[in-house]
């Protein structure tokens, strides 16, 4: 099967392809700069913020992953529905059989922040023309590379106390990124998973705070963590583009998702796609040792 992959580059995008590629599947490895990629699959230019590049980069594809955001945008609640748009409407166009999509958790009755309400509207946005989306929903995704995952690495690494927000109460269900490529892989060729929304985590639900111990304790460092109530999201946000190497904007977006709770309720994918997903320890220590391989590959 031909399959585009939009995003390729990127976190998820680069475990993806040569997932795909292994298993026999013609992967097209969608960028904006195809002379630099080195990943698996056929490098094929192709940029959702310029909708002329997606006819080509979707010709004869049977499916297309969609793993494209713009959180390092001021404006990316605006571009994101922009790009998802474009890329729905050169979807139907080329005749695509479907589209997944890695979207977030989240209850939909509750107030979402604006990073997981806009992914939320992405979803529909995809499926507008009539092209079968399947989406699956994750938190926190475990992986070296990773936002989410950077930002918690480098706060046990850097700082020997905190004192952080309330959002540290909030529960959340990792999943390790070996885990969510497992599942964008499964339900790829899957008649029952066309058309549908399914929610994907980890073996642990867990609080923030019980991440960032848990972090130190496997690291064998010692870290003394002070919550307290008066530290907004905007503060939050400022302390870690000082502390970490996270961009501010995308900081402040991920920030604001963590008062959201972001636990599996439906886990029909289970039903589906079978195996047993890590657990956090487990996560962590595979994150790790991808990071330590890739720095021994520089010094080299």
């Amino acid at each position: 099967m031909r399959v585009l992959v939009a995003g390729a580059s990127g976190f998820v995008g680069r475990r993806l392809a040569p997932a795909l590629h292994d298993l026999g599947h013609d992967v097209r490895a969608m960028t904006r700069h195809p002379e630099r990629y080195r990943g698996a699959g056929t490098p094929v230019l192709g940029d959702v913020h310029d909708p002329d590049t997606l006819a080509t980069a979707l010709e004869g594809a049977t499916a297309a992953y969609y793993l494209v955001h713009s959180l390092d945008s001021a404006d990316f609640e605006r571009l994101d529905a922009e790009a998802a748009c474009a890329f729905a409407t050169a979807a139907s166009d080329a005749g695509l059989g479907r589209i997944i999509y890695l979207g977030g958790l989240g209850r939909d009755f509750e107030q979402l922040s604006t990073h997981l309400r806009s992914r939320r509207e992405m979803e529909g946005l995809l499926g507008s023309t009539g092209v079968p989306v399947t989406t699956l929903r994750a938190g926190i995704v475990i992986g070296h590379g990773g936002i989410s995952w950077e930002i918690t690495r480098q706060l046990v690494e850097r700082l020997p106390a905190m004192i952080t927000p309330r959002w540290v109460r909030t529960k959340t269900q990792p999943i390790a990124l070996a885990d969510v490529v497992r599942y964008l892989v499964g339900v790829l060729e899957l008649d029952d998973a066309a058309d549908r929304i399914f929610e994907v985590g980890g073996a642990d639900v867990l609080e923030y705070l019980d991440i960032l111990r848990r972090v130190a304790a496997l690291q064998r460092r010692r870290m003394l963590i002070a919550p307290v109530p008066v530290l907004t999201p905007r503060l939050s946000s400022l302390w870690l583009s000082l502390v970490t190497d996270v961009d501010g904007r995308t900081g402040r977006a991920l920030v604001d998702s963590m008062s959201n709770e972001v636990v599996v309720e439906d886990h029909s994918i289970r039903e589906l796609v079978q195996f047993e997903p890590m657990g956090f320890d487990e996560a962590v220590a595979a994150a790790m040792a991808d990071r330590s391989r890739e720095r021994s590959r520089v010094v080299r």
